[in-house]
């Protein structure tokens, strides 16, 4: 006899596992089925976590090497112990999967290892198969979940090898410092992980098919963001169509349309992720992919098979892990109550780079577009006290609002923890406020929060310190 349950969810990441605790606490019997043996998704397990954690180590060695003296701080005979490096960050991962799996104890969550897939459609509700190694199992389940996340997209021509060319996964695990690492792509993985190991000593290469970096942010931010990661040593080049990459010898050769072969040491493809939708039964529930591969849902994050729901990766929209958080937490409350939300429109976005790069809502490129009347103001990092302290300058906030209403429909950021600074933006628009709302709030001084605030005075023209 098959085991029954309200909701079982299909994938452990961000998304799958928030539903399910969410899902558990709301009174639904759940199950959470996952085929890695660790908890947390690629977010956690092999993403963003792992990164953030050599983004901060790789920081903190640049920063002993050439900031300290600066500050009056000599220090002499720096050194890097990669392994070292790399076991901070796999502990760091360890304790974090090991907290997720405490989570779904606690409330009550059946953990079940193993793939997870629809098996077919019952008279109330679904059966889930799942294939573990020690066997298989069917649950018949109410409602289905699908959070399976994403995985890397492929490039013609490019061939992974899992070793010398790969994806993020192994540019997190490099046994070396590569001499020279060529990565395709400018977007956040990109400039992350080629951050990363750039500051760790190798030359780094990035070539990207758009003709500006980060070509789905807000211009201006692009234009900065490109003249701090040229200063910092990262060769940009943009408008490059990457035909092939292959291993050779002991090494690595890149191709693209109109360019010379680059010879290199490793290769990172970087081109964004894929949803992970194969072999998960949705044909045997009437479920089709688009030609993106993503599973259509409608503005609850149902599929068309009622009562199957999909969030995060797996669905149309940005690829965050909190952004499939917040629509785990819609979904299991729709399941319960009838009724979840997520506001699409103030989903924050960072890039954890130095400095790091945040936005939240639409860009002026999206206004202009659409047709939308905006009014904009900016504010520089370098004319803020707090900022001067800390030796971090580079940067600007820039704030856009309706120019009829003063609604603020984007911020956009590049500069010293905008990644924090970002919410107070997130959490302005979430309740509708208007640049002057965001200006005649106190900010306290000194702080890097003020330069928030001397943009949106900036948009009607009335900056202070500027």
């Amino acid at each position: 006899m098959s085991a029954v349950y309200d909701v079982v969810v299909i994938g452990a990441g961000p998304g799958g596992y928030v539903a399910a605790i969410r899902c558990a606490q709301l009174g639904l019997r759940t199950a959470c089925v996952e085929k890695e043996a660790a908890l947390g998704g690629t977010c956690l397990r092999v993403g963003c976590i792992s990164s953030k954690a050599m983004l901060e180590s790789s920081e903190r060695y640049v920063e002993a090497q050439k900031h300290l003296a600066e500050h009056g701080v000599n220090v002499e005979g720096v050194s890097l112990d990669l392994a070292k490096l790399l076991t901070r960050k796999d502990k760091i991962v360890k304790g974090l999967t090991d907290g997720v799996a405490h989570l779904l104890k606690k409330n009550g969550v059946d953990r079940l290892q193993g793939h997870g897939s629809l098996k077919s459609k019952t008279s109330d509700g679904y059966e889930v198969a799942v294939q573990g190694d020690e066997g298989s199992q069917v649950l018949q389940s109410r409602h289905v979940i699908v959070a399976t996340g994403s995985r890397v997209a492929p490039l013609p021509g490019v061939e992974l090898c899992g070793d010398l060319i790969g994806g993020s996964t192994e540019a997190l695990s490099y046994p070396e410092v590569p001499g020279h690492l060529v990565v395709i792509g400018a977007g956040v993985i990109g400039l992350e992980l080629g951050s990363v190991w750039a500051r760790l000593g190798a030359r780094v290469t990035v070539l990207e098919y758009a003709d500006r970096c980060l070509p789905m942010m807000d211009s201006a931010i692009g234009k900065q963001a490109a003249k701090i990661f040229k200063k910092q040593g990262l060769t940009l080049r943009f408008g490059v169509r990457v035909t092939g990459a292959r291993v050779e010898g002991e090494g690595c050769v890149v191709e693209a349309d109109g360019q010379e072969p680059i010879a290199c040491d490793r290769v990172l493809l970087a081109v964004g992720r894929a949803p992970y939708t194969d072999g998960l039964g949705l044909e045997n529930v009437g479920i089709e992919t688009d030609d993106r591969g993503r599973i259509p849902v409608n503005g609850h994050l149902e599929t068309p098979a009622p009562g199957v729901f999909a969030i995060g990766d797996v669905v149309q929209g940005a690829m965050l892990a909190h952004k499939a958080e917040e629509e785990g937490v819609a979904v299991a409350e729709r399941i319960a109550t009838g009724w979840g939300h997520v506001n699409y429109d103030a989903i924050p976005n960072v890039i954890y780079t130095d400095p790091e790069i945040a936005t939240v809502g639409k860009t002026s490129e999206e206004l202009a577009a659409e047709g939308t009347p905006f009014r904009e103001g900016s504010f520089p990092f370098k004319a803020n006290g707090r900022a001067r302290a800390l030796g971090q300058t580079d940067g600007l906030v820039k704030i856009l609002a309706h120019a009829e209403t003063d609604r603020v429909l984007g911020v956009h950021m590049i500069g010293p923890r905008v990644g924090e600074l970002i919410v107070e933006a997130a959490m302005a628009m979430a309740f509708g406020a208007s640049s002057e709302d965001m200006a005649r709030v106190c900010h306290a001084h000194p702080t890097l929060h003020e330069v928030v605030k001397e943009a949106a005075l900036d948009v009607d023209g009335r900056a202070i310190h500027m």
